[in-house]
């Protein structure tokens, strides 16, 4: 097939690069520049795609990457739109996913009849409605008129593997049965196993609860801590104990706040559209967003705490921030905790320095490279291990430092160390 992709983040570029690799002729599109410099270079931004991919699918050209969707494209089999479904303010902002829709409406040939597939994040209703909307303001081309439409949600774990794109089962779903014979005929090339529901609505909804399901238990597990921590009770035997129960249990570890484009977005999402569409609340969505948005202010409430108990006001602290990628092995700062953690320990005057070796795009405060923090941890009054990548040495960490936050249980409790 001719594939189009539109969007070559940490969904669009993996899809991508799959796609050629099982043989399809793919043409990649992205706004930002200095992406595709970086792919036409032979590099790769994604920790889940090597630059030996990329090269082996760019050297049978079978991988083309532009910043521009040409008329040109117009001739697609499918295309795929994998463009970020951020908030502004608390609200959903689908404007990359109209703007798509809007260039896709420019460039479609009605005569082939061709395939749009949405796999962007969004609430329920967001493909047969804004999306197909947005291709529809150009010319008019309707869904099963004039092209195939569906939505396939993505289910990428960036950086996991045992979790890899071809091994997760795909939802695929269609506006109708040709539509979805096609979507699934596609997916069936890319992935193990697909997974066909009744209607593009199913799919968001499905991708939707996904995601509140983790977001919900992570703020259950967040509040127990700080229950357990105020009764000088240890969570994690806690949740130790609790799974040997053996049956109706699943693990979750409380940590230092919710990060990732998906978890913390898309319960907000689904809270946005029950209050303004339904006219009533998501109770749990909403509760889960203000438990676990409050969770980095708490790390920065209990650094405070102890800084205090050794006689060191945190206006006057230098403070060592161990990881501030969303999620250990990854770089992705996407609604990072480290972020608010950050801005909360310099807002209250702490003179803040980071050391993370696989972030690249820091610019908030001073680092250390991973080098660099043997000679230098002892000249902190703080160490807060907020991502714990398995390149930090965590028993030197605990021998060298004065005294270290753990906000993921990566080191054992000690005179020095104080887990979260």
């Amino acid at each position: 097939m001719k594939v189009l992709i539109i969007g070559l983040g940490y969904v669009g570029l993996p899809l991508a690069v799959r796609a050629a690799e099982v043989g399809h002729s793919v043409i990649g599109v992205d706004l930002d520049e200095s992406k595709i410099t970086t792919l036409r270079n032979g590099s790769s931004y994604i920790e889940d795609v090597t630059d030996e991919r990329l090269a082996a699918v760019h050297k049978n050209n079978r991988f083309i990457v532009c910043d521009t969707l040409l008329s040109s494209h117009g001739d697609f089999d499918i295309c795929v739109v994998t463009v970020p479904t951020p908030l502004r303010d608390g609200v959903p902002d689908l404007s990359y996913v109209t703007a798509a829709g809007e260039g896709i409406g420019w460039i479609l040939d009605p005569s082939l009849m061709s395939t749009v597939v949405l796999e962007s994040t969004s609430y329920p209703g967001t493909t047969e409605g804004p999306f197909a909307d947005a291709i529809a303001s150009v010319h008019g081309y309707q869904p099963d008129e004039h092209y195939h439409l569906g939505f396939s949600p993505e289910r990428i774990d960036p950086g996991a593997s045992d979790h890899t794109l071809e091994n997760t089962p795909k939802l695929v779903s269609g506006t109708t049965t040709a539509a979805l014979a096609r979507i699934t005929a596609f997916y069936d090339t890319i992935v193990d196993t697909t997974v066909p529901v009744s209607s593009p609505r199913i799919a968001e909804m499905a991708k939707v609860f996904e995601n509140l399901q983790a977001y919900a238990n992570i703020a259950l597990v967040n509040e127990m801590a700080e229950v357990c921590t105020t009764l000088g009770i240890n969570v994690h035997e806690v949740i130790d104990a609790a799974m040997t129960k053996g049956h109706s249990m699943a693990r979750w570890t409380p940590g230092p706040g919710v990060g990732g484009h998906c978890l913390p977005v898309d319960s907000v999402y689904v809270a946005w559209q029950a209050r303004e569409q339904l006219h009533r609340p998501f109770l749990m969505a909403e509760m889960a967003a203000r438990i676990n948005e409050n969770r980095p202010h708490y790390v920065v409430d209990r650094a405070a705490g102890l800084l205090l108990d050794r006689g060191v006001a945190l206006h006057d602290a230098h403070v060592l921030i161990v990881g501030v990628a969303y999620k250990p092995g990854v770089g992705d700062l996407r609604e990072s905790p480290a972020i608010p953690i950050v801005t909360d320990l310099t807002e209250r005057g702490a003179k803040v320095t980071i050391v993370d070796p696989l972030v690249e795009t820091w610019t908030l405060t001073p680092r250390l490279t991973i080098e660099e923090l043997t000679d230098t941890v002892q000249s902190f009054d703080l160490v807060v291990v907020v991502t714990n990548h398995d390149e930090f040495d965590y028993d030197k960490l605990a021998h060298e430092a004065q005294q270290v936050l753990d906000t993921r249980n990566a080191m054992r409790p000690s005179t020095t160390v104080v887990a979260l």
